[in-house]
């Protein structure tokens, strides 16, 4: 068991709190005894840290002291169970038809809920802008409830990924106040992606100028809805298969 906060494996763990340190290495920390049970299903699980020793596993089992899995924690009441993951493959989907585009968008509440509402409609892949919130930030992880095991996700440089989408005949919509037709106006097609932009200032001018149709959603007395909330309106009314 391990049990000193100055252990080079638990200082090791302690590096992947950092974006930085998880790009280096393709992997990252999930915290509690859900988010470890949805890893390994998902096969993604290098290690599991536990301060059950009664537990047993395929993968390797590093056992440790409460102190070190307080520290390790990222809640004030730590569970019993963390795991170290490795991180998705950051390819397209080329066989897709239905992707959500994220440009820009900052909150891990939205991002995880958008990815939980795009496994719940059957989109093939969501595809976060390099300035989008980190995927494998404690925070954006949780709100995922484990959904980001199960849906395909990467993060791209959308004025590369946009154009690509569109030489494979997705057709590209873009949600917006402005110099747009109403949801309803626009018919389902086979193959589709639909960008949601920053909480604060939308997509950017040069994402919308790359689609290939706009959209926004008639509502009434309220000017716009949580982004979050617009993404599953919309993915519900143009929901894959």
């Amino acid at each position: 068991m391990i049990t000193s906060l100055t252990n080079k494996t638990v200082k090791n763990w302690m590096k992947l709190k950092t974006k930085k340190e998880r790009d280096v290495q393709g992997l990252f920390l999930v915290d509690g005894r859900h988010m470890t049970q949805e890893a390994l299903k998902a096969g993604v699980v290098e290690t599991i840290i536990t301060t059950d020793t009664n537990y047993k596993s395929d993968v390797l089992v590093e056992y440790v002291s409460e102190n070190v899995m307080e520290k390790l924690s990222f809640t004030k009441t730590p569970q019993p169970f963390m795991a170290v993951c490795r991180k998705k493959k950051n390819v397209l989907n080329e066989e897709g038809k239905r992707f959500l585009i994220l440009d820009g968008v900052q909150d891990p509440g939205n991002v995880g809920t958008m990815i939980r509402t795009a496994l719940a409609f059957s989109f093939d892949q969501v595809i976060l802008s390099k300035d989008s919130c980190d995927l494998y930030n404690d925070k954006t992880l949780r709100s995922t409830q484990g959904a980001v095991f199960m849906m395909d996700i990467i993060r791209a440089d959308l004025s590369v990924i946009i154009p690509e989408l569109k030489k494979k005949g997705i057709f590209v919509v873009g949600s917006s106040l402005r110099d747009a037709r109403d949801m309803n106006e626009i018919s389902s097609r086979e193959k589709m992606a639909f960008i949601m932009g920053n909480e604060g200032q939308g997509m950017k001018q040069e994402m919308l100028d790359l689609c290939d149709e706009r959209l926004f959603i008639p509502i009434h007395t309220m000017e716009s809805l949580n982004v979050g909330v617009a993404a599953g309106v919309i993915m519900y009314q143009f929901r894959g298969e």
